[in-house]
């Protein structure tokens, strides 16, 4: 056992330091996957938890990358470039209007695509309106880090956002209905507190007026590619554009309707969002005539392999007796009253979070409560606390959750630097507050309407 803890801990310190350090600017996969390996060779995590591990990951992996398929199509559509320009012509030159439409924006496609999603999405559109605008690097960042703070956050709300919040249902079993009673109205207010803090953060760093446009980047989307929309000699108008995204757009809202459907019917919301992505690539298919293949190519597959290295890791952490040790620190915490456990649970699992990314972290702190004897209006509010800390208090550090490794990502594909000091001087002051804001809203509200 001794062993156990020791070589356990010295793989997840050295797992970390790697993808902290990411040397010669390897994907994160690869030092979770090695980690992960050695805890294997080791025998500290067993056939039986892989199977399990799979079984608690599987059918949300498969939600989220079917969604992530969805939002990747809607690149091939010239849904970016043609959103790019919406945003523009809605802020009418003026930088705090495009504030506030990219925050509307972010939020939206979260709630119909997930976090991840999310950030594949509106990332490439701000990065387009913002290069076109002819903005400066200082001035771009504002915007990039703002949309991509309150994307990530916004998956707190419902519980298909977020394949971490998929995982933990699952765990404590809940449904997607009670999930989105209980944490809808607190979610949505802690999000519009985050966004108002932001925007006073960032204001002096925000341009109050826009240059105008270089190009139109509509235009120069649908002249240069073959679109359904596209006419032999011209292209189509944009009212006809415009209708043909909205149509997507209703699609996918559909699709997240079903799935709250097919989890009030017990069917695995997993097959709504495989049937969903499939009848989005052959539509696609249709129109464009282009092979699905491309598709599956664009997908960030490591974002799985890094999922499942790091629950192989804090399976090994588990094994080697930290359940055991979190139920002998929590229960005393959980004893003192929903209000001081929802506080303390979730700021343990935004710290969390923050060292090891909030997928491990929240299925610690999950699997911990289901050890503890709760009732059921305790588990499921400190569960609710721990999805709080695990999708709002993880955004403290930008490796704290997959959406934000996969923005850096982009920005580094796009050549654009942002340094930790740009990062930590809009979250320092926004994350804590956020946090502890909204888990008093959560306290207050299932005391007034589920007590």
């Amino acid at each position: 056992m001794t062993f156990d803890i020791g070589f356990t801990g010295f793989v997840f310190i050295m797992t970390m330091f790697a993808i902290f350090w990411r040397p010669g600017g390897i994907n994160e996969a690869w030092p979770a996957s090695i980690g992960a390996g050695l805890i294997l060779l080791t025998g500290i995590v067993s056939g039986s938890d892989v199977a399990d591990i799979i079984h608690k990951i599987g059918g949300a992996s498969i939600t989220i990358m079917a969604t992530i398929i969805m939002a990747v199509i809607l690149e091939s559509f010239g849904f970016f470039n043609w959103a790019a320009v919406r945003l523009a012509t809605m802020s009418q030159g003026s930088g705090y209007r495009l504030y506030w439409y990219i925050q509307m924006l972010c939020f939206l496609m979260t709630l119909l695509f997930n976090n991840d999603g999310s950030i594949l999405i509106t990332t490439p559109i701000l990065i387009l309106l913002l290069k076109n605008l002819r903005l400066k690097p200082h001035q771009m960042i504002p915007y990039l880090l703002s949309g991509a703070l309150i994307a990530t956050a916004s998956s707190a709300p419902i519980g298909v956002s977020n394949i971490v919040n998929l995982i933990a249902l699952k765990i404590v079993n809940m449904s997607l209905f009670m999930y989105t009673a209980m944490m809808f109205i607190p979610a949505i207010i802690g999000l519009l507190f985050m966004s108002l803090l932001m925007f006073l953060v960032l204001k002096k760093r925000l341009p109050k007026t826009l240059p105008t446009a270089a190009y139109d980047l509509e235009e120069q989307f649908f002249t240069t590619n073959f679109h359904p929309l596209k006419g032999k000699t011209s292209v189509e108008t944009k009212r006809k554009r415009s209708l043909f995204m909205l149509k997507i757009l209703l699609f996918v809202f559909a699709l997240r309707c079903l799935l709250f459907v097919a989890s009030f019917f017990s069917i695995p919301v997993e097959w709504v969002a495989v049937s969903g992505s499939i009848c989005l690539l052959v539509w696609r298919w249709y129109q464009l005539g282009t092979n699905p293949v491309d598709i599956l190519k664009k997908i960030p597959w490591h974002i799985l392999v890094f999922a499942f290295s790091m629950y192989v890791i804090i399976y090994g952490l588990m094994n080697a007796g930290l359940i055991t040790l979190l139920i002998k620190v929590c229960t005393p915490i959980v004893s003192q009253g929903l209000l001081h456990a929802s506080l303390i649970m979730g700021g343990l699992v935004s710290v969390l979070s923050n060292i090891f990314n909030n997928h491990p972290a929240l299925m610690i702190g999950t699997i911990t409560l289901t050890k503890m004897n709760l009732d059921p209006v305790t588990l499921k509010t400190i569960y609710l606390a721990n999805i709080i800390g695990s999708d709002v208090g993880s955004l403290l550090f930008p490796i704290g959750t997959l959406a934000s490794l996969i923005w850096m990502h982009i920005l580094r594909q796009k050549k654009i630097k942002i340094k930790w000091k740009d990062y930590l001087h809009v979250t320092l002051i926004v994350i804590p507050l956020t946090t502890i804001v909204t888990l008093f809203l959560l306290y207050y509200w299932v005391q007034l309407i589920f007590s």
